[in-house]
């Protein structure tokens, strides 16, 4: 909720993000509230989000993860035109189904993220969404402060990045380029509440510094300025090697032993990348950062994390950060140095480690550098950026400090410290000619409304699922599954005649009721329409489609046919799924953030009954092996002493449960594949065909004298069993299932 009082650039932006899918830029000078922005974001969004970021720093401070962890990208450019490894698309069931379900993508510290990388964020969401728009139809929250700190390129990559782009800033990347992204700039600076101070600031954020002003900053330099320790100064410096010094210093004064640790350095890896020092000496009590993010499960620590070393000796590190409640047992890391080139005759992007580089993940941080600083707030800070070669590295600095009392100079600030970059002057103009005006926010917010609309009574997408399942069916079931196949025929009819063919004609009848009005979701007689229109389809959705799905319990012992069938119908029940829930959550209406929650909750649903269904399948009888692999597999479509939905092909159901429990049981006896025991065309001919002596068994495909032999008798007394338990009618015996 927005107060009174609030930046009114907030409440356009919150409304932008609930009731259109436009892309935004949201920037504003440091204390402005971005990140308090995207907690309430967070916490109140009706859409779908993930929150990512370019560092571990950032993330852990918008509490998402970084872009590189999410999309499981490698740390290499991605250069347009090129074709990305294998590698690039390995993602579980779960994160595929996150990024195919996702409304809203948040980037924090965008001014960070290089034009190249969101290019390789575009390429995968495309891909894995299978959708031809910028980002696969995704929406954009782009939030940063492009007068801070820019995108580290080094000059081997833009070596291969200079031809594709104009500069490494993020407004460079093709993909945005192709969207028409909106920018709002929060103007209210909460961090400092000194004016005179923001002013200072923002003269500086802008360039505009004269005399007087260094003059007046720089009566905070004391160059002898020594405070104790519980003071509660930290320094930042521009480069490593000042913080490395400071750090250096307030190490000696601790009177524990030393302790020191040799990195192993393997092949070429020069001195001016190393991640920490090469001879890293630590002491108890020493003040550390982590320089590495946890790629354990547990995630302990990240790239920027300060703790205390509570524990050292010859071969052990712990420390614990404040916010921890044990200390952590370190263990060494690895960085490799890798060079890249394109292949020029496959046009892929080529990785080859040329050295590696093994140490404890720890440097001490009395001191750390201002790219380290970005995103954090400090009561007292000691600035030593008279030395800055970046674009916005003093303006971060000096930002970070809540008063001008709090703050000290190291060393002076000069003209020449204040670097600026040419590309952000020209984007500033872009941003002051995209600022949205209250009559274009209720454009899109219509827009969205009239596409979301239409996306709710559109039905084409299950054509393609009908049209995928009798394929298969028929393909590989044609035998087995006659009447089920029968079952898909006509219902694919049912569903052309009364779903597509009243959609079709609902979806023209709401386009000119639409057209009609500017405020869609007040308007009456179109959300009296809708609910009629949404009752109608819920009907024949559950009738048609839930009812199809409900009976398509198919089996069968071929691993790659399973996978595809387990495939083709998870997709069509989440589909059919979220088409229901949202239909249910417009029977009083159509408003969007109900329609997106509804979808969102419905995907989670789904998650959520698969997670519970294989605890259960694990507290239950193990499932069996298939090839000696633990098959992740839907229920409908495996073997297992469980009772699941039976086929109407399955003639007499009885038997056939009787039949798979007793397979199932001798499988595991024998530690085999249940179908090493009976194949599932075996199975399902004798509970059809209720064989009465072995000649007939015989007759039925799949069961050979072998089989016969081992198990035919057996089987015999099952059928003979349920015939007169159940009071079988007499089966006409086929020459052959």
């Amino acid at each position: 909720m927005i107060t009174e009082g609030s930046d009114i650039s907030l409440e356009l932006a919150h409304k932008l993000l609930q009731f259109t899918d436009t892309d935004i830029f949201l920037t504003g000078k440091a204390g402005t509230g971005k990140t308090t922005f995207l907690h309430h974001l967070r916490e109140n969004s009706p859409k779908r989000m993930v929150v990512v970021a370019p560092t571990g720093v950032a993330a852990i401070n918008a509490k998402g993860v970084t872009i590189h962890s999410f999309f499981q990208l490698k740390l290499t450019p991605f250069v347009p035109g090129t074709k990305p490894g294998n590698e690039f698309f390995r993602y579980s069931k779960e994160k595929l189904n996150i990024i195919r379900s996702l409304d809203l993508l948040v980037i924090d510290e965008i001014s960070m993220v290089r034009a190249d990388l969101l290019d390789a964020v575009d390429h995968v969401l495309r891909t894995l969404r299978r959708n031809v728009l910028p980002f696969g139809g995704v929406q954009l929250l782009m939030i940063g402060d492009l007068e801070q700190l820019a995108p580290v390129t080094k000059e081997e990559e833009w070596s291969l990045l200079s031809t594709h782009y104009e500069s490494p800033f993020f407004f460079d990347s093709q993909a945005l380029k192709k969207t028409s992204y909106v920018c709002i700039e929060l103007k209210t600076v909460y961090r400092q509440s000194d004016e005179h101070f923001i002013n200072m600031l923002n003269r500086i954020r802008e360039n505009k510094v004269n005399h007087a002003l260094l003059q007046e900053l720089n009566q905070r330099y004391q160059p002898d300025f020594h405070p104790q320790n519980e003071e509660g100064y930290i320094v930042l410096t521009t480069h490593n090697s000042q913080a490395q010094r400071i750090n250096n210093n307030q190490l000696s004064k601790i009177v524990d032993k030393s302790y020191h640790f040799t990195a192993t350095i393997k092949g070429d890896f020069p001195d001016y990348s190393f991640p920490t020092d090469q001879f890293l000496e630590l002491k108890k009590g020493a003040q550390v950062m982590f320089v590495k993010n946890d790629l354990s499960s547990e995630k302990r620590y990240y790239n920027g994390k300060i703790a205390i070393i509570t524990h050292i000796d010859e071969t052990r590190i712990e420390a614990q950060g404040k916010e921890d409640d044990h200390p952590i047992v370190v263990e060494k890391a690895v960085w490799s140095n890798m060079k890249y080139s394109i292949n020029p005759n496959t046009q892929e992007l080529v990785e080859e480690e040329e050295g590696s580089f093994e140490q404890f993940p720890l440097k001490t941080a009395w001191a750390i550098t201002v790219h380290k600083s970005q995103g954090l707030t400090f009561e007292k800070a000691i600035i030593d950026a008279g030395s800055s070669f970046a674009h916005g590295q003093v303006y971060v600095a000096l930002s970070r400090c809540r008063t001008l009392e709090g703050l000290i100079l190291r060393s002076p600030i000069t003209p020449h410290s204040i670097i600026r970059s040419g590309s952000i002057d020209s984007f500033n103009r872009y941003i002051s000619d995209h600022v949205p005006k209250e009559q274009q926010y209720h454009a899109l917010r219509k827009d969205y409304f009239v596409k979301m609309v239409l996306e709710q009574f559109t039905f084409d997408g299950f054509t393609p699922r009908f049209r995928t399942m009798l394929w298969l069916l028929n393909e590989h079931f044609k035998n087995l599954y006659p009447e089920l196949i029968s079952r898909y025929r006509r219902d694919e009819e049912s569903f052309r005649n009364e779903i597509i063919n009243v959609s079709d004609s609902f979806l023209l009848q709401l386009q000119r009721l639409l057209l009609q009005t500017n405020h869609p979701e007040e308007e009456p007689f179109l959300q009296e329409r809708i609910k009629k229109g949404a009752l109608y389809f819920l009907e024949k959705s559950q009738q048609i489609l839930q009812a199809l799905l409900n009976s398509s319990a198919i089996e069968t012992d071929n691993k790659e046919v399973r996978k595809r069938v387990n495939e083709v119908l998870s997709h069509f029940k989440t589909e059919v799924r979220q088409k229901i829930k949202t239909l249910e959550a417009c029977l009083d209406g159509f408003s969007v953030p109900i329609y997106l929650n509804a979808k969102s909750k419905a995907t989670v649903e789904v998650e959520e009954k698969k997670e519970k269904k294989k605890k259960s399948e694990k507290q239950s009888e193990p499932m069996e092996k298939e090839e000696g692999k633990k098959g992740r597999r839907n229920p409908a479509v495996q073997d297992s002493v469980q009772k699941v939905a039976v086929s109407e092909d399955i003639l007499h159901p009885e038997l056939y449960e009787k039949l798979r429990s007793w397979r199932f049981a001798l499988a595991k006896k024998q530690s085999v594949p249940a179908y090493v025991i009976l194949s599932q065309r075996a199975l399902i001919g004798i509970t059809n065909l209720l064989p009465q002596d072995l000649e007939q068994l015989l007759q039925i495909s799949g069961i050979g004298k072998v089989t016969a032999s081992r198990y035919g008798q057996d089987i015999l007394n099952m059928v003979k069993e349920c015939v007169h338990l159940h009071g079988y009618a007499a089966t006409p015996f086929r020459n052959k299932a």
